[in-house]
């Protein structure tokens, strides 16, 4: 069942339509360049290849159940990132004084704001931003620490719950430096989830103060802060908000301004206040969770500090010249590491969103710039989500080209591709070819961190070749901090997670009912559990789910069950090759893993986003297909059939149209036939975090999606 792509260029190559002897002759000169060039990349370039085809993990003795470590941490794992540093505002003290005056978070000013009316009707709010404005260390410092005090002074308590409600900006970091300082318990919620499930964190925490936004504060904490009976304070990092009188008596609105502003008098007395040690509880991080209600994952300092010093350690030259983009959530467990990262060593952070991070992004005006392009950052993290869309835009443009355009782009790729999986590098390809596709990340990424799900092999290929750098492709868990594995930069194989980080190790047990055993040939499968410092406390307030997912070892070692199988490759990198929770037995035995059939269907132009579903009670797989406007529009002209978006979508001549297409595909990706899907649904509507049908990292909610399309399952399981 294993549902790794082949990493072999071969399979992933553009086709090109080009005259046969011009196709020659364009051979003859690539040929010559090759030989040419070879000579000085030969004694100048770094052995990529050598050090790809290194041995990057070892099993730590010859049991078939023994952990892999890195070779790097055979003799212990690492959890300490700077010696006495063991607590996270001992981290951030380290930082301040090593990079005192250096910049470290950054704002963009907004020149202006203005409504745009579409050609449908629709309003779009479109935004004209400004320059970056920028924070020292020195001055988040003091705001922190002013921040802290504040809030203490507002009665909160050290070792209790203070929740954070807000999107992703200067202000959620300084808020949980505060935090962290002062050992409040930091409780972080996705600002997309819905009324139900911020109404459950809230409460289930007894949180009696909320840092949130005057946007988040209107849309939707308005209408359920009677639901939280606890609540006292509500603070608003954004300025002051409106006054309503539904507000429930006894809940006071303040500023994130004001309450530094009585933090700072009040520091002046040099009230005493409580340090944390490691073990005390840093963050409770809600999960958007794919299944039922979000669960709170308990993470102490030294969780986090062994998690980012594992991933710290995976990115080579790590310094004050690097500028990361943050705009992916902060109460997401890769956005949160990968900035505590970047701030731990001197790094700057400028602040995004994905409506405004390119020129072409929705909330950006028509010839104003996106934030790539003014920040030009060196360093980003994304989800396999944004990637997909990146790699459909960018080749939808492609085959816009004139002819010629086209297969000299298609040439390059082609090219390009064959010298990466030689090691080679192709700097006249990367100048000429592919500079204007770099240019829609800022031109300087050197790094691209991918987490969260899977990655399809097509999509990382494509980012390799066009943003001419390499796509470490991470995993790891809210529950083990994030950390787990990351790809060596130098490691351009595809399907491939990367080796243990050295603070954690990693070993699998075998799955008898999905038929993987950690004893198979030629390489050793089965469940994935992750050991290390980096391992949460567990679930709050369900010992019960504690106890299913974690365990202690003989030595005292924590350990964490992820229900992901996995497979190790020679040279211990990690696959992820199917879930658990993703196995469906058929009714005639089969097993069908539905996230191995939409790996195999979702790179397809026509395919925006794709489920595939199964139960025991039949033979067959069934599937939700959100389309692609302009690719559906097109096939559907083709056809001769003619309506509206939602007509389109609705017609069953349609769904057979596109079933042919998704049939062919999936044969083509050697998908067994009992997979493929049999019958479909075509959504109109898109699948966001906030339809509730997918979450915050775009993973599928299978139970949501199940319940918003039932009457669909019905009618495709009812006509046999």
């Amino acid at each position: 069942m294993n549902n790794h792509v082949s990493s072999n260029s071969s399979t992933m190559k553009l086709k090109q339509t080009i005259n046969p002897i011009l196709l020659y002759f364009i051979h003859f000169i690539i040929l010559l360049y090759t030989i040419i060039t070879y000579i000085p990349f030969y004694f100048l370039s770094e052995p990529r290849q050598e050090k790809s085809n290194q041995i990057k993990a070892k099993p730590v003795n010859s049991n078939p159940e023994s952990a892999y470590r890195a070779i790097n941490s055979l003799g212990g794992l690492v959890s300490v990132l700077y010696p006495g540093c063991d607590t996270l505002d001992k981290i951030f003290m380290y930082a301040k004084n090593k990079f005192k005056d250096k910049r470290l978070l950054g704002t963009r000013e907004i020149l202006n704001e203005e409504d745009e009316i579409q050609p449908n009707g629709k309003i779009f709010k479109k935004v004209i931003l400004g320059n970056y404005n920028w924070l020292s260390y020195e001055d988040v410092f003091v705001r922190a620490f002013n921040f802290g005090n504040g809030l203490q002074m507002l009665g909160q308590k050290a070792k209790t719950n203070i929740a954070i409600f807000c999107e992703t900006r200067a202000e959620w970091m300084i808020a949980a430096q505060a935090c962290f300082m002062y050992n409040f318990q930091l409780v972080t919620l996705y600002a997309t989830l819905g009324g139900p499930a911020i109404v459950h964190g809230l409460n289930e925490t007894e949180v009696t103060n909320i840092i949130t936004s005057k946007e988040l504060l209107q849309t939707k904490l308005k209408d359920i802060v009677s639901l939280i009976p606890r609540l006292r304070h509500i603070i608003t990092v954004d300025g002051k908000p409106p006054t309503w009188s539904e507000f429930p008596k006894g809940v006071i609105v303040h500023t994130m301004a004001a309450v530094q502003a009585l933090g700072a008098k009040g520091s002046m007395e040099n009230r005493p206040y409580c340090k944390p040690l490691p073990s005390d509880i840093a963050v409770i991080m809600y999960t958007s969770g794919s299944t039922g209600l979000p669960k709170g994952v308990m993470i102490s300092h030294s969780n986090i500090i062994a998690g980012i010093t594992g991933m710290a350690k995976r990115i080579p030259k790590l310094g004050e010249e690097d500028v990361y983009i943050g705009y992916l959530p902060l109460a997401h467990v890769l956005e949160l590491s990968a900035e505590l990262v970047c701030l731990s060593h001197g790094c700057r952070i400028g602040y995004s969103s994905p409506q405004t991070l390119a020129d072409q992004s929705s909330k950006i005006k028509k010839g104003s710039k996106g934030d790539t392009s003014m920040l030009k950052p060196t360093l980003m993290a994304a989800v396999p989500e944004i990637m997909d869309r990146i790699y459909k835009n960018v080749m939808n443009k492609v085959n816009e080209m004139s002819s010629f355009q086209r297969n000299l782009f298609i040439l390059a790729y082609n090219y390009k591709m064959e010298q990466i999986s030689k090691g080679h590098s192709t700097p006249l390809c990367d100048r000429f070819v592919f500079r204007k596709v770099r240019g829609l990340l800022g031109g300087n990424i050197r790094l691209l961190l991918c987490g969260g799900a899977p990655l399809s092999a097509t999509t990382q290929r494509f980012m390799n070749i066009c943003f001419c750098c390499p796509v470490g492709q991470g995993y790891g868990l809210t529950e083990s901090t994030g950390a787990g594995t990351i790809t060596e930069v130098w490691d351009y194989n595809t399907g491939r997670v990367g080796a243990p980080l050295v603070c954690c190790e990693i070993k699998l047990k075998n799955w008898e009912e999905g038929g993987y055993f950690n004893t198979d040939k030629p390489h050793p499968r089965g469940e994935i559990l992750i050991g290390g410092q980096n391992v949460t406390m567990g679930y709050y307030k369900n010992e019960a789910k504690t106890k299913a997912d974690f365990f202690e070892d003989e030595n005292g070692q924590r350990w964490l069950c992820t229900g992901d199988i996995g497979e190790f490759d020679p040279d211990g990198c990690l696959k992820i090759i199917d879930r658990k929770k993703d196995l469906v037995k058929l009714q005639a035995g089969e097993y069908v893993s539905l996230g191995k059939v939409e790996a195999a269907l979702k790179n397809l132009p026509l395919i925006d986003n794709i489920c595939a579903y199964a139960n025991s009670y039949h033979s067959y797989v069934i599937g939700f297909v959100v389309p692609n406007q302009k690719e559906l529009t097109e096939l559907a002209r083709k056809k001769g059939l003619k309506g509206t978006w939602e007509e389109l979508c609705n017609s069953s001549e349609m769904e057979n149209e596109v079933l042919k297409v998704l049939s062919e595909a999936a044969i083509s990706a050697s998908l067994e036939k009992f997979e493929i899907p049999v019958k479909i649904r075509l959504s109109p509507e898109p699948w966001t975090p906030e339809t509730g049908l997918v979450t915050d990292a775009f993973k599928l909610k299978r139970k949501e999606l199940k319940t918003h399309y039932q009457a669909d399952i019905e009618r495709m399981y009812g006509r046999k």
